[in-house]
């Protein structure tokens, strides 16, 4: 997996690290932290584009995010699409958990899946939120999961 800061500045260290290395950068200049992990996707004619994010948010004083795109060919449903971006986000929250827990971080899970019945992604709001919750992480769905409907819908090209 490929992970860039906003800027475009490519990750090189497995993200893991990199994010370990937020973690203690942040905490020793006396940030409280919280990380929000996102996943948005967009169907451009026969491709659909993931973007994924991990938003480092420092209590009163703003964030960054780091960012990882893919592209695929995979035809999906709109309610396999919502639980493809919720795997996508669950696989990079599990593989960073440890850390967050090991630093005392809060982390939540945000899925691009609206609330109101009246709106497609909700298909699959209920799945989703079973996925999350079984998984052990803290859940936001629109109109509260910024990291998916604002931060990663601002990098899906």
């Amino acid at each position: 997996m490929i992970w860039r800061k906003f800027n475009g500045e490519l990750i090189l260290t497995p993200i893991k690290e990199s994010v370990e290395e937020v973690l203690i950068r942040e905490t020793s200049q006396g940030n409280k932290l919280k990380v929000c992990i996102g996943t948005d996707s967009q169907v451009k004619g026969a491709e659909t584009e993931f973007a994924s994010v991990i938003v480092f948010l420092r209590e009163g004083k703003g964030g960054f995010m780091f960012i990882h795109n893919e592209k695929t060919s995979i035809k999906y449903s709109i309610k396999e699409r919502m639980l493809m971006e919720v795997a996508k986000s669950i696989e990079i929250a599990y593989e960073l958990c440890d850390l967050f827990t090991e630093y005392n971080i809060d982390m939540e899970v945000h899925a691009d899946i609206n609330t109101n019945p009246q709106f497609k992604s909700n298909v699959a709001l209920r799945e989703a939120t079973g996925y999350i919750l079984g998984m052990g992480f803290a859940f936001k769905a629109k109109p509260e999961a910024f990291a998916s409907s604002s931060c990663a819908n601002k990098i899906v090209h």
